[in-house]
């Protein structure tokens, strides 16, 4: 094995800090893995890495290893692409990650022009709403909204979303249209947690100097933006979402806004990525074409 892909292959066990999980993402067999990193261990004479059952840990000559295998590889991947023309294809795989709600709605109907443009390129697109770890798992870039907590991560903000108030007509048939703080004593509200288990917000809003919380009832928690739309449908209460989200819904007459002077605070949309001197062309370019289709609707 050539001993850039070795490199590459123990930088990504130290990433995944598995032998198993990196060779899934790299698409190796996990004795190719092994071999990768006894081969290096040999060629340095040295050991690089504890491997126990459970987890693998860098020694401290694997660690100073480690620092300077990700600078020669992020110099040999400039060096690889100095003399490219900009309009060459794009290869390879990218693998990203997206809000569930807006790649169902904006980005995946918008794909086919993207790969038309680039039919080499190989797209794997992970769409939830859980927090993923970017490096760990092997992400190019991912769409994030809402605050961004990882300080280790380059952030690209590209704009906020504005929230609304919404509920089904049916449901405002039964319980009526609130028109103050006060009203919402005598409706529900479908709270939205990341973990289930944790004690939900209330209804979100401006106060004249900063944004409150509203304690509000609710017969249903969920984890999942498309169960909370689809909940707030059904009539089970209020919601309180990216009005992107639920335009077509508001549209299709579905869902009815309430209560615009109470919103809760506008997200923050921002594209991560890793903390690398060179970003490959192919996530440059995703990037920048996810940039120009959401830019507008922020």
């Amino acid at each position: 094995m050539h001993q850039l892909d070795a490199m590459r292959i123990f930088v990504r066990v130290t990433e995944t800090g598995s032998f198993t999980q990196a060779a899934d993402s790299l698409g190796l067999p996990r004795a190719s893995v092994s071999n990768a990193i006894k081969q290096l261990e040999t060629k340095l004479g040295t050991r690089l890495l504890h491997r126990t059952t459970r987890r693998v840990q860098l020694t401290q000559d694997g660690q100073a290893c480690l620092e300077r295998c990700k600078d020669l590889l992020a110099d040999v991947e400039e060096w690889e692409t100095m003399f490219v023309a900009r309009d060459e294809a794009l290869t390879g795989r990218l693998r990203v990650d997206l809000p569930a709600t807006l790649a169902r709605t904006t980005v995946i109907p918008a794909l086919p022009t993207f790969l038309a443009q680039h039919p080499a390129l190989r797209v794997e697109l992970s769409s939830t709403d859980r927090r993923v770890d970017l490096v760990r798992e092997g992400f190019d870039c991912v769409l994030r909204v809402g605050a961004v907590a990882d300080s280790t991560l380059i952030a690209r903000p590209l704009g906020h979303m504005r929230q609304i108030n919404v509920a089904s007509p049916a449901y405002l048939e039964r319980h009526g249209v609130p028109t103050t703080l006060d009203d919402l004593s005598r409706h529900r509200l479908i709270h939205y947690t990341t973990t289930l288990g944790t004690r939900p917000a209330g209804w979100e809003y401006f106060d004249g100097e900063r944004y409150a919380q509203w304690p509000m009832e609710g017969v249903l928690t969920v984890n999942n933006a498309d169960a909370y739309q689809a909940a707030c449908v059904a009539g089970l209460g209020f919601i309180q979402a990216p009005e992107g989200g639920v335009r077509g819904l508001i549209a299709e007459g579905k869902l009815q806004e309430v209560m615009p002077e109470f919103q809760a605070e506008p997200l923050a949309v921002s594209l991560l990525y890793a903390n690398r001197r060179h970003l490959p062309r192919r996530a440059q370019a995703f990037m920048n074409w996810l940039a120009e289709l959401l830019t507008p609707r922020l």
